[in-house]
């Protein structure tokens, strides 16, 4: 399934499950890290602005009281929320249930994820040419001496946080820029 949104889900976990079921840019908040993570924020207020944005939490408090936050401080573009039934159960990499004891994002079937996602998303569009990891390398941002420098430059003019890896990067300027936006910053920095 390819969705044009973002999903905002709580942790790397999440990630990973998601990963393997649908292509899309998918966002951890590292749980409540994103409380006080304003590049992470500001990350995800981008985002939501571009493309749209689709929280999908798991069905316990925490996963609600983070819900909320980012519903009340991302004021403009697109926000769905995506939501997931509270089963009982404990994730298998887990010795003990969680708190609420109910199944995360992380614990749910694939089948229960594409059915929440399909509720809400958009589904992408093939038409545009990616940034490839090849053009980033053409162009300077990996593989060369100053390549840390001109990363760091793209990160800052797109207001995202600066740990991002070369691949979320890379994914990150796939989902707010086109390629001709891209080449047209790269021959700026020229």
């Amino acid at each position: 399934m390819k969705i044009k949104e973002a999903i905002i889900v709580e942790g790397i976990y999440d990630k990973i499950t998601l990963s393997g079921i649908c292509d899309a840019l998918i966002v951890p908040t590292y749980g409540f890290s994103v409380f006080t993570d304003e590049a992470l924020l500001s990350y995800i207020r981008s985002l939501a602005e571009k493309n749209g944005i689709i929280i999908l939490m798991d069905s316990d408090a925490a996963g609600f009281k983070i819900r909320s936050f980012l519903s009340e401080r991302i004021q403009s573009g697109t926000v769905r929320h995506a939501y997931i039934p509270a089963v009982l159960g404990k994730e298998k990499r887990k010795a003990r249930p969680s708190k609420e004891g109910t199944l995360g994002v992380e614990g749910q079937t694939g089948e229960v994820l594409l059915k929440a996602l399909a509720a809400v998303s958009t589904e992408k569009e093939d038409a545009a040419r990616p940034i490839t990891k090849l053009d980033f390398y053409e162009d300077g941002l990996s593989g060369k001496d100053d390549s840390a420098e001109k990363r760091a430059l793209l990160s800052s003019h797109l207001s995202l946080p600066p740990r991002l890896s070369g691949k979320a990067l890379l994914s990150a300027v796939n989902a707010l820029m086109n390629y001709e936006e891209y080449k047209d910053f790269i021959n700026r920095c020229r």
